[in-house]
């Protein structure tokens, strides 16, 4: 018979391989098998740690993967797995296989692989880790919340270039997701002494930053003003513009022989806080013998000047005679003659300021509006403001007088300018603590542990201080110090050099500090002192006060006066 021609044959029929078919129905078996064994296992309360790479692994391993992808585009340098070890126990030798096989990076070469090979089992109850995270009151919560925020802080530090903070970042995160495997691992909640670790390190940061915060704040709060006390102003400065008659008594007065009488007492307060002011003078007064024998100088801004008129023309205060004036008459206090105002008045000067605010290694302190006010500064024109007075005694508008100041003006100053109450019983008070000692100008001139002393509460001998010549050391360092080098901010630094050798240490009685910050003060100290000084943030006026000591402050207020009543209740 003819054969048919190639094309139009019929194709042979291939058979498969026998090898091909065994190892199909070898497969088959170890399907079943582990189908059966599988099984069995769901049937059971009992569960074992999982041998081979299950749904939960894969889901587990896609998420991870996903991650390392995201965080890789965002430039982190590593991404966080939870440690070798606990992803074998996990996943089994084929999951760390796929995991390495992936690519993944981050796992933890420094700890060892330990394949547990334990068919040991645990009986616990089945929990359900979802409802576990989603639970607000679990430590699971608490902590994946922790994580993500940490996550996105380590992005901002890297961005700022602050690389020790991204890496214990990342190590808090590992921690969280080590604690969150397990928990995963063993479907149990995560107890408080296994979160504990974290969540302390968390509220410590946290802790960390509200202090910072809290110092900041504090910081704005005690330059703030509050309502009540603009209140007053508003409706002082209201009744000085409206009534003539005050403004004839003012300048009735303004010419009073009492004003430059070298027998009586003289006070100088520079303020522009109306009630603080009223308080030093009214305690004072309260604590005086004679009365009628102190004159209290006051100088304030032009915008309380009419507030400050006012008050003290229509109280009554046992007699004292009191002097007010306005800053901007003192027109001879410019910037052709004074350092200070040059440098307040400079561009350089304020820029300094106030972009320092968002500077973190300025101390916040330096960010108060005193440090710009000329008011703060007056204190070494005294001379000159007052130039037919002979001793005055300086108050800041932050004491409290508990007794009477007039034996001050007897005592002995030993040809000293200054006398005042030092501070270098506690041992950062002292010279280097203010001084730039770096430099070959202070360092040459100055001893770095001479004893540092408070302004608050001065006796001046302005005799001694014309003859020294004060206010031109005053200036000559103010000009030394044009680029901030020798010292920030601030009037004591300045003083510390201008009364360098003319200071004459006081009895600790007569002026004692840190009502404004210190909480522990001995109630010995402040019974026995003369006067009380609210130095620090925590004003009495203001309601972050420490109440222990408000009321010192606030029985010298005159709650009587009908603007105060008002003001207080709206």
């Amino acid at each position: 018979m003819r054969r048919r021609a190639t094309d139009f044959r019929r194709p042979v029929r291939r058979r498969f391989s026998w090898w091909i078919w065994v190892l199909l129905f070898l497969f088959s078996i170890a399907g079943f098998v582990l189908f059966v064994i599988q099984h069995n296992h769901h049937d059971e309360d009992h569960v074992e740690q999982p041998v081979l790479f299950d749904a939960r692994a894969t889901c587990f391993l896609f998420i991870f993967t996903l991650t390392n992808i995201r965080e890789s585009a965002l430039g982190w340098d590593r991404v966080i797995l939870p440690p070798l070890q606990v992803q074998v126990e996990y996943y089994g030798k084929i999951g760390i296989q796929l995991y390495q096989e992936y690519g993944i990076k981050g796992i933890d070469s420094t700890l060892e692989i330990e394949i547990n090979s334990r068919n040991d089992r645990v009986v616990h109850e089945n929990r359900n880790f979802t409802e576990e995270i989603l639970s607000a009151r679990s430590y699971a919560r608490q902590l994946a919340e922790q994580m993500t925020l940490a996550k996105a802080y380590v992005i901002i530090a890297k961005e700022h270039n602050n690389l020790h903070l991204a890496w214990e970042l990342s190590s808090k995160i590992r921690s969280c997701q080590l604690l969150l495997s397990k928990a995963a691992m063993r479907e149990e909640p995560i107890s408080l002494d296994e979160a504990e670790p974290i969540i302390k390190i968390s509220l410590e940061e946290r802790a960390n930053a509200a202090t910072v915060q809290s110092t900041v704040f504090g910081q704005l709060a005690s330059e703030s003003i509050p309502k009540n006390l603009q209140c007053i102003d508003i409706k002082l400065t209201a009744d000085w513009l409206q009534d003539k008659s005050i403004q004839i008594l003012a300048d009735e007065r303004k010419n009073s022989p009492r004003l430059v009488d070298n027998n009586l007492y003289h006070f100088c307060i520079f303020s522009d806080n109306l009630i603080a002011v009223s308080v030093v003078v009214n305690s004072t007064i309260s604590n005086a013998e004679h009365s009628k024998q102190l004159v209290f100088h006051i100088v304030t801004n032009g915008v309380k000047y009419g507030a400050m008129q006012a008050w003290f023309l229509t109280n009554d205060f046992k007699g004292a005679a009191i002097e007010v004036q306005n800053i901007e008459d003192l027109t001879w206090l410019n910037a052709s003659y004074s350092p200070v105002v040059k440098q307040l008045l400079d561009a350089d000067s304020r820029k300094y300021f106030f972009e320092s605010s968002q500077d973190t290694s300025v101390d916040p302190k330096f960010h108060n509006l005193k440090y710009i006010s000329l008011l703060n500064h007056l204190r070494f024109y005294i001379p000159e403001i007052y130039p037919q007075l002979e001793k005055v005694v300086f108050l800041d508008d932050d004491v409290v007088v508990q007794k009477d100041l007039t034996p001050l003006f007897s005592l002995d100053l030993h040809g000293n300018v200054n006398g005042a109450v030092e501070t270098c019983l506690e041992a950062f008070h002292r010279y280097y603590k203010y001084l730039n000692f770096s430099s070959p100008l202070i360092s040459s001139k100055f001893d770095p542990q001479a004893c540092g002393w408070a302004f608050g509460m001065n006796v001046f001998d302005l005799i001694a201080w014309r003859k020294e010549n004060v206010t031109a050391r005053y200036h000559y360092w103010q000009e030394q110090n044009s680029d901030k080098s020798l010292w920030k901010l601030g009037t004591l630094p300045p003083g510390l050099l201008a009364f360098y050798g003319l200071t004459e240490p006081l009895d600790r009685r007569w002026h004692v500090l840190g009502l404004g910050y210190d909480m522990n003060i001995d109630n010995r100290l402040i019974e026995t002192a003369a006067v009380i000084h609210y130095n620090g943030n925590m004003k009495p006026w203001l309601k972050l006060s420490i109440g222990r000591y408000r009321p010192l402050w606030e029985q010298y207020l005159n709650r009587t006066h009908q603007y105060l009543q008002d003001c207080v209740t709206s």
